[in-house]
């Protein structure tokens, strides 16, 4: 989800460059060139991290991140137990 604050003028323009560094991402692996897939993946991320889908979260609503944590390792393991006995 992109950062709401960002205006749509400049939304759009992220999402329009995001959408050509994942075409060139493609057209590199395709071509087998190592140096335009690194490029055209380091645009993808600046796109995303435009967008706010990726770096600091631009959202704080004062519960704490459990972002890149196992879920056994969090509050939710209880409820993660119980999804993966199905």
């Amino acid at each position: 989800m992109a950062d709401p604050a960002l205006g749509d003028a400049r939304r759009e323009e992220l999402v329009s460059e995001l959408m050509a560094a994942r075409r060139a991402v493609g057209m590199a692996l395709r071509g087998g060139d190592a140096e335009a897939e690194n490029a055209a993946r380091a645009r993808v991320d600046a796109a995303k991290r435009g967008l706010g889908e990726r770096g600091d979260p631009w959202w704080d609503d004062g519960a704490p991140d459990f972002n890149r944590h196992m879920a056994r390792n969090t509050p939710y393991a209880q409820w993660y137990r119980d999804q993966t006995r199905k």
